[in-house]
C-alpha cells in the first residue's frame, strides 16, 4: 500500500481545518424511532450538510491540504453525484477549477448541482468506463490533482469528523454509543467514523450498511479480503455502487467493524419516508440503508444507545415520489 492510513488525529486534525467550512449537523431524536427499535437512536443527518451530503467534509479537507500549486492546477475527480458536488462546492470555496467525471445515468439532480457551482462535468458509462482512468486522462490534460471518492487518507479523514461530531454531541446527553450503523460503498465514511469510534467509543459495535446486490464490504469482511461487487443489483442507491471496498479503507474497516447489514429497496423505500415524516428530512436511497437496518432490526441494538448516519438527502424527485408510495 503506497498511501500512509490516516489516524485519529488526521482525523481531529480535520475536524479543526472544516472549522467554520462545514456545517456540525446536529443529533436527531424520536420517540417513535426508540419505541420500534427499543433502543435510544441518536440520528445524524447529514442531508442538513452543505451539498446535502458527509462527502463535503471529505472534499474540503483534501481540498485545503493542495498546496499553492496543486490549487492552480484544480481538481479531478469521478462521482456518481455527492462526491462530484462535494468536490465542486469546495473548489468554488478555495477559488480553484473542478472537472468531474459522473456516470451517464447519474441522477439529474445531482449533475445541476454540480455545475451550478461552477464544474466542468464529462458524462461516461458506469459499465464500460474505467472511471480511474478517465480521471487520471483529464488529471493529466488538465495539470490537475485527483481527489478520489473514497479512498484517499485526507478524504478519510474528513469523513471520520461525522463520528466525532456524533460522539461529542452524544457525551453532552449523558450518552455513548453501543453501536453505530452508517452507509458504505466504497468505505470512506465507514473508515472515518471507524478511526473516530476505535479512540472515543472503542467498546461500540459499527455495521457496515449496504444495498441488497451491493454488499462488497459484508462479503468482503467474510472473505478476509476485498471482494468485488458482481454489479448485479438495482441502480437505485446510486451513492453505493462502488465496485468493491478501497484499499485503504479496507485495511482500516476490517480491523474493527462488527459486520455488514443488507437491506432491501422495500427496507429503503420504509426507512426513506419514515425520516420524510417523522425527522423531517429527505434523504436518498444510499443515504437512507442504515436507518433503514435499525428499523428492520437488522442491527441489533434493544437496550442500547445506537447511532444512526443517514449519509445524504441528494435524491431525484420521481425516486421520493416512489418510496412516499411505497
Amino acid at each position: 500500500m503506497s498511501e500512509t492510513l490516516p489516524s485519529f488525529e488526521d482525523v481531529r486534525a480535520a475536524a479543526e481545518r472544516l472549522s467554520g467550512r462545514i456545517l456540525r449537523t446536529p443529533l436527531l431524536r424520536h420517540p417513535l424511532l426508540d419505541e420500534i427499535t427499543g433502543a435510544t437512536v441518536l440520528v445524524k443527518p447529514e442531508p442538513l450538510q452543505r451539498t446535502g451530503s458527509f462527502k463535503l467534509r471529505g472534499a474540503t479537507n483534501a481540498a485545503l491540504m493542495l498546496d499553492a500549486a496543486a490549487r492552480r492546477g484544480g481538481i479531478v475527480t469521478h462521482s456518481s453525484g455527492n462526491h462530484g458536488q462535494a468536490c465542486a462546492a469546495a473548489a468554488h470555496m478555495l477559488g480553484m477549477k473542478a472537472t468531474i467525471a459522473m456516470p451517464t445515468d447519474a441522477p439529474s439532480i445531482k449533475v445541476a448541482a454540480t455545475k451550478r457551482w461552477g464544474a466542468e462535468v464529462v458524462a461516461f458509462d458506469r459499465h464500460s468506463v474505467d472511471r480511474d482512468a478517465l480521471a487520471e486522462n483529464l488529471a493529466a490534460e488538465r495539470g490537475a490533482t485527483i481527489i478520489p471518492p473514497f479512498d484517499h487518507p485526507h478524504v478519510i479523514a474528513g469523513q471520520g469528523t461525522v463520528a466525532l461530531e456524533l460522539i461529542e454531541d452524544a457525551a453532552t446527553l449523558g450518552l455513548v454509543p453501543d453501536a453505530v450503523a452508517i452507509c458504505t460503498g466504497g468505505g470512506g465514511l465507514t473508515a472515518g467514523c471507524v478511526l473516530a469510534l476505535e479512540a472515543l467509543a472503542p467498546k461500540a459495535e459499527v455495521w457496515a450498511v449496504e444495498p441488497e446486490g451491493w454488499d462488497d464490504t459484508k462479503r468482503s469482511l467474510e472473505a478476509g479480503r476485498r471482494v468485488a461487487n458482481g454489479v448485479t443489483g438495482s441502480n437505485l442507491c446510486d451513492s453505493l455502487l462502488s465496485k468493491q471496498p478501497g484499499a485503504l479503507t479496507f485495511a482500516i474497516n476490517h480491523r474493527h467493524l462488527a459486520g455488514g447489514a443488507v437491506v432491501t429497496e422495500a427496507e429503503v423505500f420504509r426507512a426513506m419516508r419514515f425520516a420524510f415524516e417523522h425527522l423531517k428530512i429527505v434523504v436518498e436511497p444510499g443515504g437512507a440503508v442504515a436507518l433503514a437496518a435499525v428499523l428492520a432490526g437488522k442491527v441489533a441494538v434493544r437496550g442500547g444507545v445506537v447511532g444512526v448516519v443517514i449519509s445524504g438527502g441528494n435524491v431525484d424527485p420521481a425516486v421520493f415520489a416512489r418510496a412516499l408510495a411505497a
